[in-house]
């Protein structure tokens, strides 16, 4: 007797889940139960939407994201300037967004908020309206991004943690929990406390991310020129463009420093204040 043959679903969808039919849903996807997908959601190949999760708006998620239960994506922003315009959240591949976490679309016709690959959002963290959030980020527990913040690659950002708006956080910067964060914070330092100050070169995320040793020892030379040497931020620009080897990392450094918007946070060793 010829056996029968065996269809293998592309899309595990629980019966009780709310698919809206204009959903774009990939293959290999699992959607929970009683989760919710809008109309104008797009969901990548492999991606797992737990139980009780809510992706509406104009969203696209990537490919092989874990969405954990009772996060809500895509939803209107908590911002009294947004008036029911079209606007976006894009969130990358292989992306795990923990449980009660908060993605918001963004404030202003066709604007976007943007969660990259790779990254981790814990549990209760809050990424609000028109947020830049790049690739391999951590943001723990409770930590909460105002609208406008920009966070570059690798950076994390510690449990509990508050992040103004329209503050840039530099690319493997790391911010301690509990943190105030009212100025940006530039690449590769470690900033703590209320309001945050700056303790230190992020040593041991710049090794991780398999940062040169040259291109640590030239980063430690311009952390002492900014934060050691009493020069005005110009004035360390100046002397590092002058001064120090040139490299990638370098390059980023003083292109960081010298577009930050709201100042850069002071070192807590500063005495001038």
């Amino acid at each position: 007797m010829k056996p029968e043959s065996v269809v293998i679903p592309l899309r595990k969808i629980h019966e009780t889940a709310v698919v809206h039919p204009g959903a774009r849903i990939g293959k290999d996807v699992e959607i929970g139960p009683y989760a919710v997908i809008g109309e104008n959601v797009l969901i990548g190949d492999g991606t797992v939407i737990g139980a009780h999760v809510v992706v509406d708006g104009w969203t696209s998620i990537g490919k092989n994201c874990v969405i954990f239960h009772s996060a809500s994506i895509g939803t209107e922003p908590q911002d009294l300037k947004f008036n029911g315009e079209k606007s976006y959240v894009f969130i990358g591949d292989n992306t795990k967004i923990r449980e009660f976490a908060t993605v918001n679309r963004a404030t202003g016709e066709n604007e976007e908020t943007r969660v990259g690959s790779n990254c981790l959002l814990m549990a209760y963290t809050h990424v609000a309206h028109n947020c830049v959030v790049g690739n391999h980020v951590i943001m723990s527990n409770a930590a909460t991004l105002a609208g406008h913040v920009i966070v570059e690659d690798r950076a994390v950002i510690g449990g509990l943690a508050g992040v103004h708006q329209f503050v840039k956080i530099g690319r493997n910067a790391m911010i301690g929990g509990a943190s105030k964060v009212v100025q940006d914070v530039p690449p590769y330092v470690i900033v703590d406390g209320h309001p945050a100050k700056v303790s230190g070169l992020n040593n041991v995320g710049m090794s991780r991310s398999g940062i040169s040793l040259n291109a640590r020892r030239n980063l430690k030379k311009a952390y002492k020129l900014l934060y050691r040497s009493g020069l005005s931020l110009a004035q360390a620009i100046a002397v590092m463009e002058q001064d120090l080897e040139s490299c990638e990392e370098i390059e980023h450094f003083m292109r960081f420093l010298r577009n930050a918007e709201r100042g850069v946070c002071r070192s807590r060793k500063d005495t001038s204040e």
